[in-house]
Formats: C-alpha cells, sequence, structure tokens
C-alpha cells in the first residue's frame, strides 16, 4: 500500500459566534469566527474567542469533522452553548469544505510514517 491509498477526509469547520438577541455574559461578539483546518485553529487578524468557552468547543471539534450518518446528532446539532450557564453566547460549528490527508503523513506510529504533511513539499 502506497502512502496515497491510506487517505482519509476531514471536514474544514467554521466556529462563529451567535447570538440571535441573547445577552452574552462573557466576551462574544456576534460574527466573530475561528476555523478548524486539519489540526490547526486558525484565527483571522483581531477575532478572538474565550479561552473557557474554547475549553467547551474543543472536545467536539474532531469528532464534527469526520463524516456521520445523516441522523446523528453529530450530523445536524450545529450550537454549542458557553459553559457560562449565564450566558446566551453560543457557536455555531459549520462543515464547510472536506480536505484530505494520508495516514502514513499524520500517524506517530514509527513503523507507518512518512513526511508529515506539513512538511511536504509537493502538497
Amino acid at each position: 500500500m502506497t502512502a496515497k491509498d491510506d487517505g482519509f477526509w476531514l471536514y474544514d469547520l467554521r466556529i462563529e459566534t451567535v447570538l440571535d438577541g441573547r445577552t452574552p455574559v462573557c466576551r462574544h461578539v456576534e460574527g466573530e469566527f475561528f476555523r478548524m483546518l486539519g489540526e490547526n485553529l486558525v484565527f483571522e487578524a483581531g477575532q478572538k474567542v474565550s479561552a473557557y468557552a474554547l475549553a467547551a468547543i474543543l472536545p467536539l471539534l474532531p469528532a464534527k469533522q469526520r463524516m456521520t450518518d445523516a441522523n446523528d446528532w453529530m450530523s445536524t446539532d450545529a450550537e454549542i452553548a458557553c459553559p457560562d450557564p449565564h450566558c446566551g453566547g453560543r457557536f455555531r460549528i459549520v462543515r464547510e469544505g472536506k480536505r484530505r490527508f494520508c495516514h502514513a503523513e499524520t500517524t506517530g506510529l514509527p513503523e507507518s510514517r512518512t513526511t508529515p504533511y506539513w512538511k511536504d513539499s509537493t502538497a
């Protein structure tokens, strides 16, 4: 099996702050966002997110990146509440494009790995 035969797909994600008329307690600004591209969180210049809110969102992002059954709640439910029970902030996770990765370029297993995808000059 070649390195290109051991591929898998992950969704790129956009995580956007939404208030929909609710009052935030924490610093949540409607429309601010960041993206998850592969394993990386990408912030546009000036965009911010609360570390406490991020801690609540992070565990869900790898599952949201993967393809799931259309009836799985991970496919249909898109908003995560701020962990402060008094805060109206929400974070909408939107699946955007898909990106293909290669197991041999992303694994830490010595017998299975090749050049990491982020060091591959041909990618």
